[in-house]
């Protein structure tokens, strides 16, 4: 079942790199797609709780399909990209087993333990 999830999350990766591409998006949205992010990442120096939220706030793909719902809405193409990025970059973690944090550390998170097997 585990590689079953992976392949779901790489084919969601996969279509967010096709409909950036075919949006015809400048080549550095594929770079913030995969590092942009994790900037998130910076909440963790307020500690486990504000980190979480931080991380989490920028890792939710239920918030990166607001944001790309509020972007056809307007329609604001910038919007749009970012619901894209956001949701490409949360299902690259996803498939590296990286997912959302809970507050007791950078390394919990709803998929389980980082690292442990």
């Amino acid at each position: 079942m585990k590689n079953i999830i992976k392949l779901e999350e790489a084919a969601m990766l996969g279509l967010c790199i096709y409909v950036l591409n075919s949006l015809n998006v400048t080549w550095w949205w594929d770079l913030i797609l995969i590092f942009g992010p994790d900037i998130s990442m910076i909440g963790y120096f307020g500690g486990n709780k504000i980190g979480a939220a931080c991380y989490n706030l920028f890792h939710h793909k239920g918030i990166a399909i607001a944001v790309l719902i509020a972007g056809l809405l307007l329609p604001n193409m910038l919007l749009q990209i970012i619901g894209i990025v956001l949701f490409g970059h949360s299902s690259m973690d996803r498939f590296f087993g990286y997912g959302l944090k809970t507050e007791e550390g950078f390394k919990y998170t709803h998929l389980g333990i980082i690292g442990k097997k």
